[in-house]
């Protein structure tokens, strides 16, 4: 599969920017310190190969499950780092950070269990289940602004009025050395992996998980991964300026403006950074479902969504990808899956044109019986149609074994006279 809208085609003409890994303010070191202060509150997270998706890429495949933490995302591990370096007249004050995601909820769940107060701001617009995930690990959540860019304007405001600590999801040293630590688990489990590829939004985690990884193996390749509908870092490493915007299955990396401090970090280690489209994380979300038995958000497939749309990129490589998160809403979910038996032939529309007579449908309900197909929904269209009034369209949602099913479904329809149309997806 090849990465739809023209985006191949702009990655391979584009040459990524390497600059010196000096003078970078997080280190090996910091990350390994980082590791020691946090590892009795953080859960290892197993590092294992998956075997059928190795078959499906080409390249050996490890998971890190990092959608196992508490709160079902790496960003638990930077913000835990960041309380614990806090002093005494910070803790008490509390701290506070603008984040509508899996930062806030990170932070509000450490912040709760070492007693440190926690303000959360968040835009007015946000789904009410995330407020009250948020409420339930004991912060505080303030509603301001329709926009991020409000909530993260008002929590400023808030720091200085108060006192606060404020504490950036991704752009702060101490958080990039705690999202390092995934690296240094994951190359402890798995030594012989020599290509991470890493999901980018504003940073954090490619600019911890980069340090540690090159400072283990300076050998060791590092590629970025973006949804194509918010190429923000791909535009800075690759001197491009195409547009971030539009509703993206991976909203946990769905960021406009990446951080001016994790930008020098993935400029200086990032050997490449790639897109991917929203159809290959919609199939990457549905694969570590049916394959892995685990549900990850749209930003923690996006690894795997790399490895489907640039199979020849990873071809014969042993690759390590981070299922960051795990936190997609179910109704979502449910969509995805229906989706992806649509795509691979399971599930179809038949958009059938018949006439309206006594019997009609029954004929073609007999060819159904006689290829073995189960029908789901019928849906009758005789007014809103530009067939002549004694004609009328039919469409039939039904169930396949799979593709060639499928078709030998519609080939029995078209053979039986029945002009015979499949409702694709987008």
């Amino acid at each position: 599969m090849g990465v739809g809208g023209g985006a191949m085609n702009r990655i391979e003409q584009l040459e990524p920017m390497t600059a010196s890994a000096d003078a970078l303010p997080v280190t090996l070191a910091d990350v390994r310190a980082a590791a020691a202060r946090i590892s009795s509150s953080i859960l290892r997270t197993p590092t294992v190969v998956s075997k059928t998706l190795s078959q499906m890429t080409g390249a050996t495949v490890y998971l890190k499950f990092e959608n196992h933490q508490f709160t079902a995302a790496y960003k638990e591990r930077g913000a835990l780092n960041r309380l614990l370096l806090l002093d005494d007249a910070a803790r008490s004050k509390g701290v506070i950070a603008a984040s509508a995601g899996n930062h806030a909820q990170g932070l509000a769940y450490h912040g709760a269990k070492l007693g440190v107060p926690v303000t959360i701001v968040m835009p007015k617009t946000t789904p009410l289940v995330k407020v009250m995930q948020t409420e339930g690990h004991g912060a505080t959540v303030v509603l301001e602004g329709e926009k991020f860019e409000d909530a993260y304007n008002h929590a400023r405001t808030l720091e200085a009025e108060r006192g606060l600590t404020f504490v950036h999801p991704f752009d702060e040293a101490d958080i990039i050395a705690g999202q390092g630590t995934v690296a240094l688990e994951m190359l402890e489990d798995a030594p012989e992996i020599d290509t991470l590829v890493i999901p980018i939004g504003g940073g954090g985690l490619f600019s911890g998980m980069g340090t540690a990884a090159r400072g283990l193996r300076p050998d060791i390749e590092l590629i970025g991964v973006q949804a194509e509908l918010y190429p923000s870092m791909y535009d800075v490493v690759k001197g491009a300026s195409l547009p971030c915007d539009g509703d993206t299955l991976a909203e946990g990396i769905a960021v406009k403006e990446p951080g001016q401090l994790t930008r020098r970090f993935v400029t200086a280690l990032a050997n490449d950074v790639v897109l991917v489209t929203e159809r290959a994380l919609e199939q990457a979300v549905s694969l570590l479902l049916q394959i892995e038995k685990t549900v990850v958000e749209g930003a923690g497939a996006a690894g795997l969504a790399a490895l489907i749309e640039h199979k020849a990129l990873f071809a014969g490589k042993t690759v390590g990808l981070v299922l960051c998160g795990g936190n997609i809403d179910t109704r979502l979910l449910a969509n995805v899956l229906l989706r992806d038996l649509a795509r691979s032939g399971r599930l179809a529309r038949l958009r059938i044109r018949l006439q309206d007579r006594p019997g009609a449908l029954y004929h073609v309900s007999r060819i159904f019986h006689e290829q073995q197909v189960n029908i789901i929904e019928v849906y009758h269209q005789r007014v809103f149609t530009s067939l002549p009034a004694k004609g009328l369209i039919t469409d039939i949602e039904c169930e396949t074994r799979d593709e060639a099913h499928l078709q030998r479904l519609i080939q029995a329809l078209t053979e039986g006279g029945y002009d015979t149309t499949p409702v694709e997806l987008a």
